[in-house]
């Protein structure tokens, strides 16, 4: 039989039965685990500012390091700032003088953000314009659905034969690329005159390569004009111009596969600068070469390309 358990209450002068609480002991738990969190906590603190970890000696280091090396490297940093600036001022002068335009930045439509200066803007004018923007960009949405099923259609026509849509020359980027089709400034003449190709600017004996299969149907040496030139007849009516070559490696009537070298940049004829002169011609009339370069290069570079052709005044032939 288990045995109960009595203490004398002196307040009450009488014996008291035993009762146990499970409350007692959790408070001591508590009692105890607060204490050894705060002991923790303590300890973690002295620790971690008297005692580097390794990654902290490593930050020590290297900020001791860049302090010394700091000094030294600023008087290199004015230097090259101050040598990027007369290289900057070079190239706008040699573009002024040939283009008649300021130097390319490295992005020329980078800065047409409408948002530019939009704190200093009304609130219900931001709204409307972006009101107005939405539907004009719905309308443009179902214009290029429209486009797309009309190029999904005429891919699927039994008799669709595919432009001539490789670029002539490797490695080409949009300050490369010059005047393309209209009139442009002839840099002999000082006037306008129209340009029927688009003027890609490469150093000469770069080699030139046929954009599509076809057949070489014109090859010319003339000392004035277009100079060494070549003519190439592709399937759907397609023909394609290269002009101002200093090197032609290909002759009438041979048959020529895509990507095929048929001859090299140069100045020949009239020409104010090595360069290439390429035009695209469907059915005898002029097409505008860049809009058949969207296949070569990349979407980043491709509206730049349209930019330089659209803006640059003068032509380089």
């Amino acid at each position: 039989m288990k045995q109960r358990e009595y203490i004398f209450d002196r307040v009450n002068f009488r014996f008291r039965k035993v009762t146990r609480s499970i409350w007692r002991p959790l408070r001591l738990v508590l009692r105890v685990l607060l204490v050894s969190l705060s002991l923790f906590i303590v300890f973690y603190v002295l620790v971690s500012l008297v005692v580097d970890t390794d990654t902290e000696k490593r930050l020590r280091r290297e900020n001791r390091m860049y302090e010394k090396a700091y000094p030294q490297l600023r008087p290199s940093e004015q230097l090259l700032g101050g040598a990027l600036s007369a290289l900057q001022g070079k190239d706008n002068s040699i573009y002024e003088e040939v283009f008649h335009a300021s130097s390319p930045g490295v992005d020329p439509i980078a800065s047409l953000d409408f948002l530019f200066g939009s704190d200093t803007i009304p609130d219900t004018r931001i709204v409307t314009y972006t009101k107005q923007k939405a539907d004009r960009l719905l309308v443009t949405a179902e214009q290029v659905d429209s486009a797309f099923a009309h190029i999904f259609a005429s891919l699927a026509a039994p008799d669709f034969v595919l432009p001539p849509m490789e670029m002539p020359l490797r490695d080409i980027s949009y300050p490369q690329v010059g005047a393309s089709v209209g009139p442009r400034l002839n840099p002999f003449y000082k006037a306008e005159v129209p340009h029927n190709g688009i003027d890609l600017i490469a150093p000469r004996g770069a080699p030139v390569f046929a954009p599509a299969a076809g057949t070489v149907t014109e090859v010319e040496n003339r000392r004035t004009g277009e100079g060494k030139s070549v003519s190439i007849s592709h399937p759907g009516g397609y023909v394609t111009r290269y002009t101002h070559l200093s090197e032609i490696v290909v002759s009438k009537g041979q048959n020529v596969a895509k990507g095929k070298r048929i001859g090299d940049v140069g100045m020949s004829g009239s020409a104010f600068a090595p360069h290439l002169h390429y035009e695209v011609l469907k059915d005898g009339e002029v097409q505008d070469p860049v809009g058949y370069f969207f296949a070569s290069v990349s979407a980043a570079d491709y509206p730049n390309m349209l930019f330089m052709a659209a803006h640059t005044r003068q032509s380089m032939d």
